[in-house]
């Protein structure tokens, strides 16, 4: 133990690891985050402007571009300057800051998700409600409990964190994580563990299941249903079920990777896996709603169409 007052500043320990691996790796993180913000972008303004997209589904799909903007800023700048530094130095504010908004992205994400599968529940199973149900109105209820209850939840497990005494600075990550700063306290932590489960169960396992009910309906419907009627659905589902698994894995991933020790793990390894769940999906969500989705590819094809005209 370095001392037992809490340090001001944490120090990134896995950079180390990258070595000359860090310049290319610059440039290609780079490039990357500037895919990431084009791509969502594109999807966003193309929502907001087509009028024959402003359904339910697509509402949607616009807020997960935006979440995916929000966690790639919360993440890449930073992440990209550490890589041309010598030091790895973040201020304790700043730690608990981006550990706050990684985690609400994690958490909104799962969460949009979810109301996107009972937008597909309810277009399925329920086609003659779906009209009446999902107005415009209910779509806003979904949105605004998908973003408080998130920043409510990743609030108070930040601030259990930040309540606690650290008798260290060195978190073996490339960015800032709750567990590895919990490992520092000088003591005990069972408090901020058991919110870490009761967290993890209502913002991961609660969201899992309830997606995986919606597909378990959806599948007996269409077992009983024309062949017809499984390639539309299934061409409609594929982007979420896509989007959703891939998802998925990459948090069961860090969340596993979590509780291990990265010094023992091959470094390079272990920091590709750590970063899939803020690096895969924002890339991967506009590509497949962007071209798997007709009217999506429609209307992105007609614009594009419509600019090489001018």
């Amino acid at each position: 133990m370095e001392n037992s007052s809490s340090p001001f500043h944490f120090n990134f320990t896995m950079f180390g690891h990258i070595g000359y691996y860090r310049y290319p790796a610059f440039v290609f993180c780079f490039l990357l985050y500037s895919v990431i913000v084009s791509a969502n972008v594109i999807i966003i303004l193309v929502i907001s402007r087509e009028r024959s997209l402003h359904q339910p589904m697509y509402v949607l799909i616009a807020c997960l571009s935006v979440n995916s903007l929000y966690g790639s800023a919360g993440f890449f700048p930073r992440f990209v300057r550490d890589l041309l530094h010598e030091t790895h130095l973040i201020s304790r504010p700043g730690c608990f800051s981006q550990m706050y908004v990684i985690y609400t992205y994690a958490s909104y994400e799962f969460t949009i998700l979810s109301m996107m599968a009972y937008d597909r529940y309810v277009a399925v199973c329920k086609p003659l409600h779906y009209h009446s149900t999902m107005t415009s109105k209910m779509v806003s209820k979904l949105a605004l409990f998908a973003w408080i209850y998130p920043a409510f939840s990743i609030g108070t497990c930040v601030y259990f964190s930040i309540r606690l005494p650290l008798c260290g600075s060195k978190i073996p990550k490339v960015f800032c994580a709750n567990w590895p700063v919990v490992k520092l306290s000088c003591v005990n932590t069972f408090i901020n563990n058991l919110v870490g489960m009761l967290l993890t169960v209502t913002t991961i396992c609660i969201p899992l299941l309830f997606v995986l009910y919606t597909y378990l309906q959806i599948l007996l419907i269409c077992r009983k249903r024309s062949a017809e009627f499984k390639g539309k659905v299934f061409q409609s589902c594929l982007p979420h079920i896509v989007t959703f698994f891939n998802y998925s894995v990459t948090v069961f991933c860090d969340v596993t990777l979590s509780r291990f020790d990265f010094e023992e793990l091959n470094p390079i390894l272990a920091v590709i896996l750590s970063l899939e769940f803020v690096v895969i999906p924002p890339i991967l969500n506009p590509l497949m709603y962007g071209l798997k989705l007709p009217e999506m590819k429609r209307v992105i094809l007609r614009l594009l169409c419509q600019n090489r005209q001018k």
